[in-house]
């Protein structure tokens, strides 16, 4: 029996993942989620799949989550607060889950032999880059509490893995963009630009690697069997640059809006320019990263009826 299990599942990154997980050979599919960020719409087209189930239940809750990881052979631990403003705003929220949620995972996976744990962290992790494109080697200096959470995060991974022989592997994902995605910018400008809003772009000096959330799926996939990823992180991302103003411009000629742009003071939290270094990504998990990283901008507009 191969079961694996999702935390976050019904969330963004999650959701699309469990999409992919539902075509493969796997005996059960746990989707662990607490809805903070999660919807059940999100895997509602997995509602009748023998495969899949899913337990509403918080990964700070240890005891439900050690009786729940009994026989796994993966992990796929996404569940986070993934929101950096979210983050800033409710700094409590964002330790508890991200930091001590996963601390727990680890445990979990530890007393039941899990084979392996793929962690999402984030490019976050960096800060402001001193270097672009930026390696797996640059110096790790969080910018805001989501960045240093997720730091945080990787710390224990290593030490579990080092000291308890708990198999992790971390992918540092750069701005994911797709379908089920709120609160951060393609969704939040598209939204406006639907609706001839005026789109609010704070700074406008920040440069940005889109990667589709396709390929996150395909990474997260292939890092639960990568032989030489465990003790390794990996940056996911295009290796492209976006100026933010061009996705502002793209935005605002795919979808014919009338809307302006609103320049607003830029937020101190927020990272101005991130390039990720792909090499990694292309040699341990064989992934070419895309020519296009906003190709599939086209497919998150919505027609009206």
């Amino acid at each position: 029996m191969l079961k694996v299990i999702v935390t976050g599942g019904a969330g963004f990154i999650g959701s699309h993942l469990v999409d992919f997980l539902a075509t493969q050979q796997i005996d059960e599919i746990l989707v662990i989620d607490n809805l903070y960020r999660g919807k059940l719409e999100n895997i509602a087209q997995q509602s009748n799949h023998p495969a899949v189930r899913f337990v509403e239940a918080d990964i700070r809750d240890y005891e439900t989550l050690e009786n729940l990881c009994q026989n796994t052979d993966t992990i796929f631990h996404l569940a986070a607060q993934s929101n950096v403003m979210g983050s800033v705003d409710n700094v409590d929220y964002s330790f508890s889950t991200n930091v001590s949620g996963t601390v727990n995972i680890l445990k979990a996976a530890q007393a039941n032999n899990v084979r392996r744990i793929v962690f999402t962290s984030s490019r976050e992790v960096y800060g402001e880059a001193q270097y672009t494109p930026v390696d797996e080697n640059h110096p790790l200096g969080s910018k805001n509490t989501y960045g240093a959470s997720k730091a945080a995060g990787e710390l224990y991974c290593n030490v579990f893995h080092n000291n308890f022989g708990v198999e992790t592997a971390i992918l540092r994902l750069s701005n994911v963009y797709g379908p089920r995605d709120f609160g951060r910018v393609i969704p939040l400008w598209l939204g406006w630009a639907a609706e001839g809003k005026d789109l609010i772009v704070y700074g406008g000096q920040q440069v940005i690697d889109f990667v589709w959330v396709g390929d996150v799926v395909e990474a997260l996939w292939r890092a639960s069997t990568a032989d030489n990823l465990v003790g390794q992180p990996v940056n996911v991302g295009s290796g492209i640059g976006t100026p933010i103003l061009d996705l502002a411009e793209r935005i605002l000629s795919l979808t014919h809006t009338p809307s302006q742009l609103d320049h607003q003071p830029p937020r101190s939290v927020e990272v101005v320019k991130f390039i990720a270094e792909v090499e990694c990504m292309q040699e341990i998990l064989g992934m070419t990263p895309a020519v296009d990283p906003l190709a599939h901008l086209a497919d998150m507009i919505v027609t009206p009826a």
